[in-house]
């Protein structure tokens, strides 16, 4: 299987099907994830994913472009779905969501070391209706 093709399969398990066997097996011992809230590993991450699809149960996840170059790899996506349970201290709203980002991964052979992930929550909560990012509110 192509590191392509383990990609998308690791990505559509865990953030699009909940399905968190694929994500695991690609990972490299000492995984470290990174973004502007901070740094975490594997077992922060998993209640991340695991707390998204108890909101989102209805979520999936669409791989919009994968770049290669050696040892790091860019991947676009874009996350769907309904609010039906508690998510970031915010109750059930019923609204649908789309947010979308991108992960730039750096990979040990084989194997993802580290990943920073690049989003913007507001994106997340201007589709729950929370926060709203028209004119006005820069």
């Amino acid at each position: 299987m192509s590191r392509r093709d383990t990609i998308l399969k690791a990505w559509n398990g865990a953030w699009g099907d909940g399905d968190l066997a694929a994500f695991e097996q690609l990972l490299a011992p000492g995984y470290v994830r990174r973004s502007k809230s901070g740094t975490e590993d594997y077992a922060s991450l998993r209640k991340t994913i695991e707390a998204m699809h108890t909101a989102f149960p209805d979520s999936s996840t669409e791989i919009l472009e994968i770049v290669e170059d050696g040892t790091k790899v860019a991947v676009h996506w874009q996350t769907t779905g309904t609010h039906t349970g508690e998510f970031m201290d915010v109750p059930a709203t019923g609204r649908s969501i789309a947010v979308t980002g991108a992960s730039f991964l750096r990979f040990d052979g084989d194997k993802l070391a580290e990943e920073w992930v690049v989003w913007d929550p507001r994106e997340l909560l201007s589709a729950l209706g929370i926060w709203h990012l028209g004119a006005g509110n820069a």
